[in-house]
């Protein structure tokens, strides 16, 4: 009797869940092909070969984990995976040397089980494209050689210019005309470029901002130590570490493209020429415990990425970063925005041409029939006509999606006739625009801002430290006229954060600790407000903000602004040099609420 019960249960699950019996759980050992860690192995042609092997072995309805035994792993140029990849906010440089290439895969894991991947040249390390319910997890990626050039400043002489010391691991050459060059596994770099870090406490030097310098004339007066005469700069003391850096950024450590439900766990970035994580077109996506960081407080290095540490460009669903570390990164924590389009021509009254007009964003979906659109007029951001639905889209300018600029799209209703090529306006993808929650991460002694966001739907940045970001800690942007990232935020939460001296140096869009700045061209003749609006808005409560300086909060075009129950802390950290001396700056601002502490 038990027997004819336990076949008639079993029976019953196999109707209840007619897939469960024929998918399985395969678990793919890297050590199984011969990938041992510590062995100096490429283990990039082994990662071609394992990938190939599952792709051919499993069906679709299979759970796949790749797993790492703990230990490093070199990646070589040499046998990596070839890749056209058009990536957001990255150089179209093609093709790519890819690490680890994974492609249309579901249900995957790639558990690293505190794998050392180590980079060599110039690769991109990592990609998931066109991909389902997959998981990163227990790895960190870097770079043996980075691009970005360490030294330290050994003298600074007025008249003899700068003397520093090269870091160990930088390989480097003084050209035949007497420039300072560094180089690695296949790539060559000058720098022109650089950000000063105090030596003792790895933050960005008080008001020093983006270095500009010439190497021209550099000499070897010993080994590893180098004069340049005409390098002068009264404010790089002795002691200071100087991350010298080209503004190229090929390829990032991560790229996500056309996934769906993507959770990353526990994976560090210590060094890419890019981003830290690009994500574009995917819809969920879940960072817990990632970090763009340091190897520790005894990293001899002072700097990570080339660029921000994660960005997020036209996705949707729900984008989730939490418990996160960030530091030492040429740019933001988090970018997340989307792309306008901007009109280049009218074909009819239900049809436009629109281009990809920033040089490192285009060659990829824009959107899909079905999608909401709605139009803005550049000079003023104010909202054109009434939104509409994609019919049909296809690339314009070339045959294919990958490495298009223009699209022709056809619209489901006739568009406003005052959209036009003739004056400036942009499309906005209003379907491909993510929720986001920022919570408990980490932000410290980077460049430029701490975090940046341009999206409608509602965004929590909750229970964060902001800790010396140098400029503004948090910035609400939209632009349709340079980098013509979308767009309007309409509900966001700032709630328990703590920001600790921002502001210690000037770049773009850092008006205050807090920067709510749409780039208008002219504000004078706006009618409408950008940010905010429908009875929601911008809420900024029950903060910490300890400050050096005047600026906390900047706000430009917003309907419905509160701040409440924040408290200010001034210190004497630093002398105070920003140029607003107004706590709260508001240009174009109505239902507005400010309760001062």
């Amino acid at each position: 009797m038990m027997k004819r019960n336990s076949f008639m249960l079993s029976l019953l699950l196999a109707l209840l869940f007619p897939f469960a019996a024929m998918s399985e759980v395969r678990v793919y050992d890297v050590s199984a092909f011969g990938l041992k860690a510590g062995s100096r192995k490429n283990a990039s042609p082994v990662l071609q070969r394992i990938m190939a092997r599952i792709q051919s072995e499993c069906s679709a309805e299979d759970s796949v984990v790749l797993k790492f035994a703990p230990g490093r792993y070199e990646f070589h140029e040499k046998g990596a995976a070839q890749r056209e990849y058009y990536i957001s906010n990255h150089d179209q440089t093609q093709p790519k040397k890819v690490g680890i290439a994974l492609e249309a895969v579901k249900h995957f894991t790639l558990d690293g089980q505190e794998a050392e991947l180590v980079f060599y040249g110039r690769m991109l390390p990592v990609s998931l494209l066109y991909s389902a319910n997959c998981t990163l997890k227990n790895f960190s990626i870097d770079f043996h050689n980075p691009h970005i050039a360490q030294i330290q400043v050994v003298e600074n002489h007025p008249e003899k210019g700068l003397t520093f010391k090269v870091a160990p691991w930088v390989n480097y050459c003084i050209t035949n005309d007497s420039v300072f060059e560094t180089y690695g596994e296949g790539w060559t770099a000058q720098q022109r470029s650089g950000i000063a870090f105090e030596e003792k406490t790895k933050r960005i030097v008080y008001n020093t901002s983006d270095l500009g310098y010439s190497t021209k004339g550099v000499t070897e007066v010993a080994p590893r130590v180098l004069n340049a005469p005409g390098w002068k700069d009264e404010r790089l003391i002795s002691g200071t570490v100087i991350a010298m850096r080209t503004w190229e950024r090929p390829a990032p450590g991560i790229f996500l493209s056309h996934n769906v439900n993507t959770v990353i766990e526990n994976v560090k970035v210590h060094y890419a020429e890019g981003m830290g994580l690009l994500a574009q077109l995917c819809e969920n996506i879940t960072l817990d415990g990632f970090g763009v960081c340091l190897k520790g407080k005894d990293d001899p290095r002072y700097f990570t990425t080339q660029a921000d540490a994660t960005h997020f460009s036209g996705c949707k669903g729900r984008i989730v970063s939490k418990n996160g570390l960030y530091e030492s990164m040429m740019d933001d924590a988090i970018n997340v925005h989307g792309t306008y389009l901007k009109v280049v021509k009218r074909l009819d009254n239900r049809t436009l041409v629109g281009r990809y007009m920033h040089g490192q964003a285009w060659g990829f979906d824009w959107g899909f029939a079905g999608d909401s659109v709605q139009f803005v007029r550049s000079e003023t951001m104010e909202l054109v006509g009434t939104a509409n639905c994609i019919a049909s889209i296809s690339p314009y300018d070339k045959d294919t999606v990958t490495g298009a600029r223009e699209f022709r799209i056809v619209f489901q209703h006739p568009v406003d006739p005052e959209i036009c090529e003739k004056a400036g306006f942009g499309m906005e993808n209003l379907t491909w625009t993510p929720e986001v929650v920022f919570s408990g991460n980490i932000i410290r002694n980077n460049r430029a801002r701490g975090t940046l966001f341009s999206t409608p739907r509602k965004t929590v940045v909750e229970n964060n430290l902001f800790d010396h970001t140098s400029g503004a800690a948090i910035l609400l942007c939209g632009d349709c006229n340079g980098w013509y990232e979308t767009g309007a935020c309409r509900e966001v939460l700032i709630r328990g954060n703590r920001f600790v001296n921002a502001l210690t140096n000037m770049f773009q869009f850092t008006n205050a600790v807090i920067s709510i700045y749409p780039e208008i061209p002219d504000l004078k003749k706006q009618q409408q407000y950008f940010h905010g609006g429908k009875g929601k808005g911008i809420v900024i409560e029950e903060n910490e903000f300890d400050t050096f300086d005047a600026p906390i909060l900047y706000a430009k075009s917003v309907d419905g602004l509160i701040f409440r129950n924040n408290v200010i802390r001034k210190n004497t950290d630093y002398r105070p040099f920003h140029w607003n001396r107004s706590r709260f700056l508001l240009e174009r601002v109505t239902n507005v609420h400010i309760e001062e502490d």
